[in-house]
């Protein structure tokens, strides 16, 4: 797993960014970080207009995701069910 950085760091460097007082690449060599990292978080500044969202980031998927999951296998189960009580009847 990569490096944590501080929210305050990264606003820093995004601020940085902002004004025109270096590229990604020159705020990374100045900041002994890699250039794509703060390419991300560049990303998602232009996709959420902040960074605070990124402070609870996690892996995986998201819960409402899992929801999915626990539906279709419900689905799953009755159209199994279903499938046995045709091979019984026949």
């Amino acid at each position: 797993m990569g490096k944590h950085y501080d929210i305050d760091f990264k606003n820093k460097i995004l601020n940085e960014y902002i004004k025109g007082q270096g590229g990604s690449v020159y705020l990374g060599k100045k900041y002994n970080i890699p250039s794509h990292t703060i390419d991300t978080w560049i990303k998602i500044y232009k996709r959420q207009g902040n960074l605070i969202n990124d402070i609870n980031h996690t892996r995986g998927r998201k819960s409402k995701e899992n929801i999915d999951y626990k539906e279709r296998y419900e689905i799953l189960k009755k159209y199994q069910a279903f499938l046995k009580a045709q091979r019984e009847r026949k």
